[in-house]
């Protein structure tokens, strides 16, 4: 029942203030939502916690995760929806230059600007361009290119911004597979989405997994839980 800014600003808090960082927490809250609503929730975070997202972020990360994490914290994306074809290509060659064309390391300043300051329409456009250049998709660099947290959360916001839908749909997936339940993330989506997309969500999750969220998480979760999750889920 909390406000839902609120509520996504504490569960950032909880995501950067445990043991470690739950990066793909981090990621999926300020993928997922649009400028105004990430502005809005890092207003409340640093009301709530009398310090800022952005300072919490770079206190607890280092690195070209660090760099990728406050960018898309700051909700400076563009906006417009305007796609631009040769703008397209010239990102994509960029992104090859800086990557896979680059004759020693990564030059992730690169990546980081594309990623976080393209329009989502315009980002798909520079994938597909991507593409046609080389051969692959643009995650295959991604997982040649990088390694560690900052590779996942990349691959991540790659699988955001292509489809909103079925990231989120993945993302319970996995939630609830391999042993144990990660609760946390589990609830977050079914609550924060209940109000918005779940219902795509959902058929999306049956399509892909070949069997209902409800019923998944019928066999994943117990007691007061489960009845409050299949209550929201429907």
């Amino acid at each position: 029942m909390t406000e839902p800014i609120e509520f996504q600003a504490k569960q950032l808090h909880k995501a950067i203030s445990g043991l470690g960082t739950e990066e793909s927490t981090i990621v999926e809250i300020l993928g997922v939502y649009d400028n105004d609503d990430v502005v809005k929730i890092a207003n409340e975070y640093e009301g709530l916690y009398q310090t800022s997202l952005e300072a919490d972020i770079k206190g607890d990360t280092s690195g070209t995760l660090k760099r990728l994490l406050v960018s898309l914290s700051t909700g400076n994306r563009d906006e417009s929806n305007v796609v631009d074809q040769e703008a397209a290509f010239k990102d994509a060659q960029a992104l090859l230059q800086a990557g896979e064309l680059l004759f020693a390391g990564t030059d992730e300043s690169v990546f980081n600007a594309v990623m976080c300051q393209r329009n989502r329409p315009q980002l798909r456009l520079i994938f597909e361009e991507y593409e046609k250049l080389v051969g692959h998709p643009i995650e295959t660099a991604i997982e040649n290119e990088f390694s560690g947290n900052i590779k996942e959360a990349l691959l991540q916001l790659i699988h955001c911004i292509k489809d909103r839908t079925d990231y989120l749909a993945t993302r319970l997936h996995d939630s609830m597979a391999g042993i144990g339940t990660d609760d946390r993330t589990l609830v977050r989506i079914v609550v924060s989405r209940s109000e918005i997309d779940l219902g795509d969500i959902k058929e999306v999750y049956e399509a892909k997994y070949g069997k209902s969220l409800a019923e998944r998480i019928a066999e994943d979760c117990s007691g007061e839980i489960k009845k409050v999750l299949l209550a929201l889920v429907g």
